[in-house]
């Protein structure tokens, strides 16, 4: 559990209260925690100046230096943007958590952001309608920056590399475990998923050509429906650790395929690639756009990554992975 400093947490208070907060008490339990960061929900009753008590809750994100492959500063991304103006860039019905108090500490490799908390809908509660309108906020958004390409967006450092998609999926491709077994005759996937993701691998570089034709822009990287929350008709989006250069649908990838709702998937699939295309058409031509590699995508990014989960998976926990790629099968045929 993150240390929590009196003087800090009053601090945070008085900008998201708009008062003077002179003392709070505080209870914190923690909402996520493991590798990437720490993430606490810290609730109690805080005293302004004049001696009133007033209720709170504040979210506080701690989080270490750890190397991710391939992107070994996306530990501090998230308190770099919000150091920067980038929040100046979203709408009234999407955008992110408000910062009230964001600190480094350097002999520690540590950051440390206060923000809002956001009471809503995420993960499986999410519906049809909400992952639609996801899909077209977030394209009305990237659409908007890549019109406007705002000059200190370009001049951000620490930002995740154009090729993170193809990086990650030739990383995958070159682990023999998972190359080789659905390959091998002791592969219990159906068949036709293995020729699925074989075939992928051989028009791998085809496909990779298409997509670097589509126009490049601000991914967010992990758009899927656990940091994707629904509140009072907003899109609010948590944990931009992952975000950089990316191509158009990149995250689409995400929103379909991580942890999918199966029932669903493919309605989610055919709904959400046209209601992105028009968020990002209002503010962007698209009209040359005849591919959109959205199923490449989801391939390139989770073919492999399903298979691992499979062959890791309890026996009960198996036909989990399996179904999410015959859906994803379903998707082109």
């Amino acid at each position: 559990m993150s240390h929590i400093k009196t003087e800090t947490l009053t601090q945070a208070l008085s900008k998201m209260l708009g008062a003077e907060i002179i003392s709070a008490d505080f209870h914190s339990k923690q909402l996520h925690g493991g590798t990437v960061g720490d993430v606490s929900l810290v609730t109690g009753n805080a005293q302004n100046a004049k001696g009133v008590k007033i209720p709170y809750k504040i979210v506080l994100k701690t989080q270490k230096k750890w190397e991710r492959h391939n992107d070994p500063h996306s530990w501090r991304r998230e308190y770099d943007f919000y150091k920067s103006n980038i929040g100046a860039l979203f709408s009234e019905t999407f955008h992110w958590p408000e910062c009230y108090h964001i600190e480094m500490n350097e002999e520690e490799n540590e950051t440390q952001i206060w923000m809002e908390y956001i009471n809503g809908l995420s993960g499986a509660d999410l519906t049809g309608d909400m992952y639609e309108r996801a899909a077209e906020e977030l394209g009305r958004f990237q659409g908007k920056l890549f019109a406007a390409q705002p000059a200190f967006l370009q001049e951000l450092t620490n930002l995740s590399n154009v090729d993170y998609m193809k990086n990650f999926y030739f990383h995958y491709r070159s682990w023999k475990r998972v190359y080789d077994f659905i390959r091998s005759d002791d592969c219990e996937i159906p068949k036709h998923i293995c020729k699925m993701l074989i075939d992928i691998d051989e028009s791998a570089e085809e496909i990779i050509n298409r997509i670097e034709k589509l126009p490049i822009v601000l991914c967010h990287r992990d758009f899927w429906v656990e940091n994707i929350i629904h509140s009072d008709g907003k899109t609010i989006l948590i944990d931009w650790d992952t975000a950089g250069w990316g191509y158009l649908g990149e995250d689409l990838a995400s929103l379909i395929a991580d942890e999918a709702d199966m029932e669903h998937m493919v309605d989610y699939y055919n709904r959400c690639v046209p209601a992105y295309y028009k968020g990002f058409s209002e503010s962007a031509d698209t009209t040359h756009i005849t591919d959109n590699c959205v199923y490449e995508m989801i391939l390139l990014m989770f073919g492999y990554r399903l298979v691992e989960w499979y062959m890791d998976a309890a026996d009960d926990e198996k036909m989990l992975h399996i179904n999410t790629l015959r859906k994803i099968y379903e998707m082109r045929h």
